[in-house]
């Protein structure tokens, strides 16, 4: 089976859908937050400049999301499926930011559970890389229960490659009723 990596998914809190070209204005009026970016390796993605080449990216990977506050319909953020490897059984959730009022887990914890339960359909493993300085992202990630599993060099925008931590969660198994 083919990984669908634009699917709608909708929560109780946040709905993701594919991104859209027209996203743009709303899209970077959450991303010109300076502290939104202030631990990671592009720390200066909420300049315009810099955000575009981001955002040109994510709608180039074919599998980036706009985050919605389902109460105000409002975009609050981006996140996005990449680097499907059939043979690994591995898909990377990653590029994933909110404005800061949704900071705090409930919306990052329900957006992940989302894509965690649509990547298991296709895969045995998910994977997350984060900025060894990125601190906020990293206990983010431990929260939702993945678990360090090594480091990688990885390059954002036009940036010299940097280190990010490697985070791993496994396909949880099929409970066995008695």
């Amino acid at each position: 089976m083919l990984f669908d990596l634009q699917p709608h998914l909708k929560g109780d809190l946040i709905e993701l859908r594919p991104l859209r070209r027209d996203d743009w204005d709303e899209l970077f009026a959450v991303a010109s937050d300076p502290l939104i970016w202030e631990q990671h390796p592009e720390s200066d993605r909420y300049k315009e400049k810099v955000f575009k080449v981001f955002f040109e990216d994510a709608l180039g990977s074919g599998g980036a999301f706009i985050v919605i506050d389902t109460q105000t319909q409002q975009i609050i953020g981006s996140t996005r499926f990449h680097g499907y490897d059939l043979e690994k059984s591995e898909i990377e959730i990653g590029w994933t930011f909110l404005g800061r009022k949704y900071w705090g887990g409930r919306y990052n914890a329900e957006m992940k559970q989302l894509m965690l339960r649509h990547a298991f359909k296709f895969v045995e493993n998910v994977v997350f890389f984060v900025g060894e300085n990125n601190l906020r992202s990293q206990k983010a990630t431990e929260k939702i229960g993945a678990a360090k599993s090594g480091t990688a060099k990885r390059v954002y925008g036009n940036r010299p490659a940097s280190l990010n931590v490697r985070y791993l969660i496994k396909k949880p198994l099929a409970k066995v009723h008695r």
